[in-house]
Parts: C-alpha cells; sequence; structure tokens
C-alpha cells in the first residue's frame, strides 16, 4: 500500500481548521495539526473524528507571530512526515472596527497571523516540498480578501495580502510542480464570525456610532440566515485539495461565489455602492458636518 498523502492544517483546533482536519483524517489522510495549544485541541480532535492513537493525527504546537515556534513547527514536520504534500494555511484571527478605530497593535497582529507568520512557514517548508516535486499550498481567504469590507479593515486588509502573496507564489513555484490554491470562504457557523471569536473595537458613541448600530443589526441577521456548518466547508476544501491547476481561485459558500461573480462584472463604484447599501451606511456626505446658515 502507498503512504496516505500528508497535509499540514494551521489553525486546527476549531473552526474550518477543526472541521477540516476532522474530514481529511476521515478520508485517509496524514494530517498535521498545527495549533497553539495542542495538548488542549488534540484531545478534541481525536474525538471528533474518531481517531484515537492513531499516528495519522499529528499534533504540532505553532505561534505564527513567534518566528522560534514557527522554525521549530517546521522541522517537527519535515521530522515527522517528511516533505508534506499539502500546506493548508487556515488560522486567523478577527477584528471588528473601522480603520480608525483598530489599535496598530491589532493591526501587526493580524498580518503576523495571516501574512507573515504563513510566508515564514511556507519558506521554511518549500525546500523539501520542491525537492518531491509535487504538491499544494492553499489559502483560506474569505469575501473580504476579494473586496474591503466596512467595518473590518485590518481583517479585509490581511487576506487581501494573502491573495496578492498567493498569486506571486503560484508563479514562482509551478515549474517545481507545486501548486497554490486560493479558498474564498463564505459565512460559516464558527467562532470567528461570534463576539466570543472577534476583537471587538467598535466605539458605539463616536463618530461611527450610525454605522454600527446599522450593521450590527443587519450582520446578524444575515449571519442567522447565512451562516452554515464547518462540515459544508471542509467537504470544499476536500475537493480544492485535489486540483492539478498551477493556481486556482475557488469558492466555498454560495455567498462567496456571489462576491467573486459581482467582483467580476462590476465596475468599482457599483461595487462601493452596493456595499453601501446592503450594510446600510449613509451616502457620500451624509455625515458632514453642517455649515451655520446664519453666520454674519
Amino acid at each position: 500500500m502507498s503512504e496516505p498523502r500528508s497535509v499540514v492544517i494551521t489553525g486546527a483546533s476549531r473552526g474550518l481548521g477543526f472541521a477540516s482536519a476532522t474530514l481529511l483524517y476521515q478520508r485517509g489522510w496524514r494530517v498535521v495539526a498545527a495549533m497553539r495549544t495542542p495538548d488542549e485541541g488534540i484531545v478534541r480532535l481525536r474525538e471528533a473524528s474518531g481517531a484515537g492513537d492513531d499516528d495519522r493525527l499529528i499534533p504540532v504546537p505553532l505561534d505564527l507571530t513567534d518566528s522560534a515556534s514557527i522554525t521549530a513547527a517546521a522541522k517537527t514536520i519535515e521530522e515527522v512526515v517528511g516533505a508534506p504534500y499539502a500546506l493548508v494555511h487556515n488560522a486567523g484571527i478577527s477584528a471588528a472596527g473601522m480603520a480608525e478605530e483598530i489599535p496598530m497593535s491589532l493591526w501587526e497582529r493580524m498580518f503576523q497571523t495571516t501574512v507573515f507568520g504563513p510566508v515564514a512557514l511556507t519558506n521554511a517548508l518549500l525546500p523539501s516540498m520542491r525537492d518531491a516535486g509535487r504538491g499544494r499550498i492553499l489559502m483560506v481567504s474569505s469575501a473580504g480578501g476579494v473586496r474591503g469590507m466596512p467595518a473590518t479593515a485590518a481583517y479585509s486588509a490581511a487576506k487581501g495580502a494573502l491573495e496578492r502573496w498567493a498569486e506571486s507564489l503560484a508563479g514562482e513555484i509551478a515549474p517545481f510542480g507545486l501548486g497554490v490554491t486560493v479558498l474564498v470562504t463564505g459565512t460559516y457557523d464558527t467562532d470567528i464570525i461570534t463576539d466570543a471569536g472577534t476583537t471587538d473595537c467598535r466605539d458605539f458613541n463616536g463618530p461611527y456610532s450610525r454605522h454600527h448600530a446599522t450593521m450590527d443589526r443587519r450582520g446578524r441577521f444575515a449571519i442567522k440566515i447565512a451562516a452554515r456548518s464547518p462540515q459544508r466547508f471542509a467537504a470544499g476544501l476536500a475537493k480544492a485539495l485535489d486540483g492539478t491547476k498551477p493556481f486556482a481561485r475557488r469558492a466555498v459558500g454560495p455567498d462567496a461565489r456571489m462576491v467573486l461573480v459581482m467582483s467580476r462584472i462590476l465596475p468599482a463604484v457599483a461595487l462601493h455602492n452596493g456595499t453601501r447599501l446592503i450594510m446600510g451606511l449613509p451616502r457620500f456626505g451624509g455625515l458632514r458636518p453642517q455649515e451655520d446658515d446664519n453666520h454674519e
């Protein structure tokens, strides 16, 4: 029998990463579950997947904001599975608030987790993957990576940077037999879309209070009617890992497909106005200070 394909999944302790690690293990993959607290996460993952003590499910500690942790994780991965067939960059954090409201420390942590850490991990594993001459690197993006969304500027900016890196990387590594896929995710029922899983920087009494009040109400309603189970995302990820194109961008979920289609066919001004209307934001100049008509 041939050896099972190996996949590294970051952020495997919860949400989409947890569901994906569970499904891929059940489908016969050798899964390296990278997470910040593996002692806690692996227990739940083994139970959900039915893995027990099977060595096809391997926990690896990884903190993408710590360069030493990234180096150690890459070394462990290569010692245990050699060159992984697939590397899935799923780990991420979320922040709610206008660009002006997000502290710089959170902007930096967002990019470290979503871009800089994944770049470092990829660079550490690429030599062995190049030597193997086959494999796939998969970036988990979102609608915010396709188009910058109000009130999630830091998240959108980081996901957009992730996608541009993916496009560049694909051109560089395709000659070695390695492919890159960007997965644009829709709305899934995970911690990252809840108050518990998001760093909330919104000021409901500040200059953007009108934005927040409307967007919070509409956002909660949209999540209630549109959020799908993480298991449905995992099935889409599994299918993407079988891709053979040097570069692919795939939508997972109907709302993600709609965003991709609209971004291709509509001009920028139409996208801007459409986003404003959907989110209930004031019109251009709607909150501009009024001039005093009674001045002398």
